[in-house]
C-alpha cells in the first residue's frame, strides 16, 4: 500500500471519528441504557478506534488486491463509502439535535441535505483518489455523477423514510431514525459504486495509431 493511501486512510478515520460526535450525543439516552457512560474518554476512544481502523482496512484489502485487484479499489470506495456515510449521519443527528425533531417531512428533508453534503465529498475523493480519474471531461462526469448520484438519492431518501415510517412504539426515535439512515445508505451503496466505476470514471482505452496506408 503506497504511503500516500495510508496517510489519506488515517485522515477518512480521523474524520469519521469526528463526524461520530453528534451522533453519540443523539443517542446518549440509548447508550446509557446499555450500560455505557457518555464521557470525554467514550469520545476519545470512538475517535481513535476509527482513526485506527481505516489504514488498517486498507493494508489488509491491499494485501488481497494482490490476487484480486478490484478488492482493492473496493475498499477505497468503502472508505469514502464510511466517510460518506457518517456525513450523512453526522448532519442529519445534528440537525435532529437543532431542530429537535427526527419523524415526518422535517425528517426527509434532513436527510436530503445531509445526503447532498455527502455526495458532493464523494465526487472529489472518488474521481481524485478510488478510481484515479485525473483526466477526462470534468463537467461530463460532474454531470453524470450526479445523475447516478441522484438515482441514488432517490434509493437512499426513499428506503430512509419507508424504515423510518415503520418504526414501532417500543423503539426510540432517534435510534430508529439513524438505524432508518442506515438502510438508506446500504440500499444505494452497489449502486453507486458500478454506477461511478463503468460510466462516470470509466477507464478510457488508450487509441492506437492507424497504420497509414501506402498507395
Amino acid at each position: 500500500m503506497a504511503k500516500k493511501d495510508g496517510l489519506l486512510g488515517l485522515i477518512i478515520g480521523a474524520a469519521v471519528g469526528l463526524l461520530i460526535q453528534p451522533m453519540i450525543s443523539t443517542l446518549a439516552e440509548t447508550i446509557v441504557s446499555f450500560g455505557l457512560a457518555i464521557d470525554v474518554k467514550t469520545r476519545v476512544l470512538a475517535f481513535v478506534f476509527f482513526t485506527i481502523l481505516a489504514p488498517i482496512a486498507l493494508f489488509v484489502a491491499a494485501f488481497i488486491g494482490r490476487w484480486i485487484k478490484v478488492v482493492y479499489q473496493f475498499a477505497k470506495f468503502a472508505a469514502v463509502g464510511t466517510l460518506n456515510s457518517f456525513i450523512d449521519f453526522g448532519v442529519v443527528n445534528l440537525l435532529i439535535a437543532i431542530f429537535g425533531v427526527a419523524t415526518g417531512i422535517a425528517f426527509s428533508i434532513f436527510k436530503a441535505i445531509s445526503f447532498l453534503f455527502a455526495t458532493t465529498n464523494s465526487f472529489f475523493w472518488n474521481k481524485f483518489w478510488t478510481f484515479d480519474s485525473k483526466g477526462g471531461d470534468a463537467t461530463k462526469q460532474a454531470i453524470q455523477f450526479y445523475i447516478i448520484a441522484g438515482i441514488g438519492l432517490l434509493v437512499n431518501v426513499g428506503v430512509a423514510t419507508l424504515v423510518n415510517g415503520a418504526r414501532g412504539e417500543a423503539v426510540a426515535v432517534n435510534l430508529w431514525a439513524n438505524f432508518a439512515v442506515l438502510c438508506g445508505i446500504f440500499a444505494s451503496f452497489i449502486w453507486n459504486f458500478l454506477g461511478y466505476k463503468f460510466i462516470v470514471f470509466k477507464k478510457q482505452e488508450p487509441v492506437e495509431d492507424q497504420p497509414i496506408a501506402s498507395s
